[in-house]
């Protein structure tokens, strides 16, 4: 405890850190509060039947993503989702299309213009997005929830929707730039959090009225949501270590190298992003293939979370995007190049091809049990329904929200020990420091 106090004494004695801090808070709060704000011409006490949608399924998660503002009719209520599909859409095509492989090795302009894209798409997405919620509002509200209706209550909700969507990108964006820890990954930490107390409420009460046993089951529930929280943070941290050997040189009277070093490979290089990339893949089936007996067929399959298809789809969309995101982040060509011209080898590996396909041949074995363990972890809702858990505390099981927040509070933690070791200060574990995977 003495140490904890002394932790944020120095967080506090840093003035740029407690600033980033301050900031990042604020901006989140505003994230909150504009969560709640209503779209005009909706009346919110008419919102019953939109809460229940929300309670299970995919629109649940959709929810949840967005911090409730789905289930309140809010201007946010599109959240970030649309702007994490068009990421999605981007990233694959920099796998595919020369121009945007092109960008992506141009540095910060490409950067910028792949940004710049993105949003572009964003909109596009939301041009189409924000007419089906309207649709699904009118479906589920009597009409005397809307003072406005007509082609004026669409256009300016739609342009409302579309513009809030932008307004948290701008938000994440200023976190990132100005505050701490990575902005869109926060926002939808928070959202998920804001639901968590609500979650455990209902749990609560709902094993309390079971006439034997009840409150021991819960009991047991939080034990097992401990373990899988734990190994969801030695999923996230897991590590293989590759040795690398540095060649003595000789400059003048000084001698470098001759040290043997290790590069760290993380068995789950991608971190939480296969997960929030499959799950916004997943609730676009349940938004737009609506209305007809085919259409309703599709959305019902893809819109029952403890389905066996549903859940065998998002795991194998989770397979595939750790495998595509971690050749992204991880380039084996590079890192052969960077041992190459520091006169570095792998022991027992010749330098050059040899050792790109030996790096390509690790990263595959560890990337395997990496995607298969965070599929698993994905899909432990389903099996914690099963076992008449609440449906949105069973959530709070897998991947769709545990090792979201495992990843981006790791990784929030991590900036701030960067911060306080960079001024001399102790970081915030006693021993070792705390690994993170950066967010999206």
């Amino acid at each position: 405890m003495r140490r904890f106090i002394e932790t944020l004494k120095n967080i506090y004695r840093i003035e740029d850190l407690r600033n980033r801090i301050l900031y990042t808070l604020g901006i989140l709060l505003v994230y909150r509060l504009g969560s709640f704000v209503v779209l005009p011409g909706i009346d919110p006490s008419q919102l019953e039947a939109l809460r229940r949608q929300t309670e299970d399924g995919v629109m649940g998660l959709l929810d949840m993503f967005s911090g409730g503002a789905f289930s309140h009719a809010s201007i946010f209520a599109l959240g970030i989702m649309p702007y994490i599909s068009a990421s999605i859409v981007v990233q694959l095509l920099g796998m595919a299309i020369p121009y945007f492989q092109r960008l992506q090795r141009e540095g910060e302009s490409g950067h910028r213009k792949i940004n710049q894209i993105t949003r572009y798409l964003t909109v596009a997405i939301l041009i189409i997005q924000a007419p089906g919620y309207l649709a699904n509002l009118h479906f589920q509200l009597p009409d005397t929830a809307f003072a406005l209706k007509g082609i004026y209550f669409t256009v300016t909700s739609t342009i409302i929707l579309i513009a809030g969507t932008m307004f948290v990108m701008w938000l994440g964006e200023r976190i990132t730039e100005k505050g701490i820890g990575n902005g869109i990954s926060l926002i939808i930490m928070i959202g998920i959090i804001a639901r968590l107390p609500f979650a455990f409420t209902a749990e609560f009460f709902n094993r309390a009225e079971e006439m034997a046993g009840g409150l021991v089951m819960f009991l047991v529930e939080m034990i097992i949501l401990f373990v899988v929280f734990m190994f969801s943070i030695l999923l996230v941290q897991g590590t293989r270590r590759i040795p690398v050997q540095y060649a003595k040189r000789v400059v003048g009277n000084r001698q470098y190298g001759g040290a043997r070093q290790y590069i760290p490979l993380k068995v789950n290089a991608a971190g939480v992003m296969p997960i929030i990339f499959a799950q916004a893949l997943m609730i676009l089936p349940a938004m737009f293939f609506r209305g007809g007996e085919s259409a309703t067929g599709i959305a019902a399959v893809f819109s029952d979370i403890t389905g066996f298809w549903y859940n065998f789809v998002l795991a194998v969309l989770i397979i595939v995007f750790t495998y595509l995101y971690t050749a992204i982040t991880i380039n084996p060509n590079q890192m052969a190049e960077d041992m190459k011209r520091n006169g570095g080898f792998i022991p027992g590996i010749k330098p050059g091809r040899a050792t790109i396909n030996y790096l390509y041949d690790i990263t595959s074995k560890i990337t395997l049990p990496g995607s298969i363990f965070l599929a698993i972890i994905a899909i432990l809702p389903s099996f914690a329904v099963m076992f008449s858990v609440d449906t949105q505390f069973a959530q709070f099981y897998g991947g769709t929200s545990l090792l979201i927040l495992v990843g981006v509070v790791l990784d929030t933690l991590q900036q701030i020990e960067s911060h306080l070791l960079m001024r001399h200060y102790d970081g915030l574990m006693k021993h070792g420091r705390i690994k993170g995977k950066g967010g999206y």
